[in-house]
């Protein structure tokens, strides 16, 4: 609500429009104002808003039993999307610790990973590796894996140095490398930093297979999770995969480690999991690190009062079939492809766009000062909120993908509507962003250099 409020939001000198409804791919505030979901809200509504047949399921569930507590009782959803969720996971994650955020989801499987050490004998195997420009979460040991630079400043002091890798961003790369004569330098030198905190340390590996809010869709190039997940091996390193982003049909497959045949030991999902229409999140967890755990003490050390509840399990239960019924991961496949080739095309319009990036329906743009430098803007112009704010001016949602960089600062934002979106709704998308574009590259005008593009974006 406009004026005085009594909720606390991201920004408090901000008035924030006050939703009314959603459908499909829009949503509408009270105003009659439409809102182009561009981004699912934060990646998160992949079916859509205002499905129907998914409230018809919360309104049948919540009738029955809304609540239980995880030591008391299981319920016949939670048992049964724990069965689907382990049908359509890589490998043997055959097991499945529900919790309510993301967050949550990456410090289970952070505790899960150095109890799995702790139970074999290996007790200094307590460490986590993660990469610099990386987000799993905002609790503290969540945030302690993070390599997002903005979010870890005010809590530097309370956090672990997890941080070690560098990220595999080619479009600026932090070592002044080129692939292929890179020859993968930012996967390869997770062994040096492996061999110099010594591996009876370290008890996993974490990363996002795309890399999300703190780079923008970072692609990793061919044969880096090859070299990371065996250098991994090598070591007894676990792997950790947050597809809390990801996950879910959200990059072309139902989870993003299938594009490089990825088998990891642990996996954080949420987001896509309910869609939006209820909290929930999960760790799932291989049947080795499980059979360790039951021959020790019996029982993960992490516990959250609505875990498993029947209400969201029966949700995200309905949500995970109608992604199977309706063929969204396929078509966010193809309609990924269809997204990429008009944003190239909108690339050679507009001069701002300096790089594009993505898998799938998750894109990333970064925009920089000159496109044949890749200079980026001065960080005091604020170039993403003033892109956000247009857009948003416009109808027309992005997210906003910087503030995690490492070196040289780009404006990045993210574009991931619902996979339900058709190709002309795809087209809406794109004439409502090369409008905003327009716009913010008149405001900016001097600071962008409009010489020829030299390299591709």
């Amino acid at each position: 609500m406009r004026g005085m409020s009594n909720v606390i939001k991201p920004d408090l000198f901000k008035d924030y429009p006050t939703v009314s409804h959603g459908k499909g791919i829009y949503l509408y505030d009270i105003e009659g104002n439409r809102y182009l979901d561009g981004c699912s809200g934060a990646m998160v509504a992949n079916i859509g808003h205002g499905n129907v047949n998914i409230a018809k399921v919360l309104r049948s569930q919540a009738s029955r039993v809304a609540f239980t507590y995880r030591s008391q009782f299981t319920s016949q959803p939670a048992e049964e999307l724990g069965a689907l969720m382990a049908n359509l996971a890589p490998g043997d994650l055959n097991w499945v610790f529900f919790v309510s955020s993301g967050s949550e989801a990456t410090e289970t499987a952070m505790k899960v990973a150095i109890q799995y050490w702790q139970e074999r004998g290996y007790q200094n195997k307590n460490r986590i590796i993660s990469r610099w420009m990386s987000y799993h979460g905002i609790t503290m040991g969540a945030l302690s894996m993070s390599g997002h630079r903005a979010r870890r400043k005010p809590f530097a002091t309370l956090l672990h140095d997890y941080p070690a890798l560098q990220p595999p961003y080619c479009y600026r790369c932090p070592m002044e490398l080129r692939y292929p004569g890179c020859k993968l330098l930012c996967a390869a030198s997770l062994e040096n930093t492996i061999q110099l905190l010594g591996p009876e340390n370290i008890a996993a590996f974490i990363f996002e297979p795309v890399i999300g809010a703190s780079g923008g869709a970072l692609v990793p190039p061919d044969g880096y999770y090859d070299l990371i997940a065996q250098i991994c091996r090598k070591y007894d390193v676990l792997l950790i995969a947050d597809e809390v982003m990801t996950g879910f049909g959200r990059t072309g497959k139902m989870f993003a480690v299938e594009h490089w045949g990825l088998q990891p030991d642990i996996m954080a999902v949420g987001k896509g999991l309910s869609g939006g229409y209820t909290p929930i999140a999960a760790t799932m967890v291989s049947n080795e690190i499980i059979r360790t755990i039951r021959s020790g003490s019996g029982s993960i050390m992490s516990g959250h009062t609505y875990s498993a509840n029947p209400l969201s399990a029966a949700v995200a239960l309905s949500v995970v079939k109608y992604i199977q019924n309706h063929h969204l991961v396929e078509k966010a496949a193809k309609n990924g492809a269809f997204l990429e080739k008009k944003l190239y095309r909108l690339a050679s319009k507009h001069p701002s766009i300096g790089n594009i990036r993505g898998l799938g329906m998750m894109w990333g743009v970064e925009l920089v000062k000159n496109y044949s430098t890749g200079e980026p803007f001065d960080a005091g112009l604020n170039v993403p909120n003033m892109l956000i704010k247009q857009a948003m001016e416009n109808g027309l949602i992005i997210y906003n993908a910087s503030g995690g960089f490492v070196g040289p600062a780009g404006a990045s934002f993210m574009l991931g509507p619902p996979l339900t979106i058709s190709r002309r709704e795809i087209q809406s998308v794109i004439d409502l962003l090369d409008l905003t574009l327009g716009q913010v590259e008149n405001q900016l005008g001097e600071h962008i250099s409009y010489q020829q593009r030299l390299q591709s974006v």
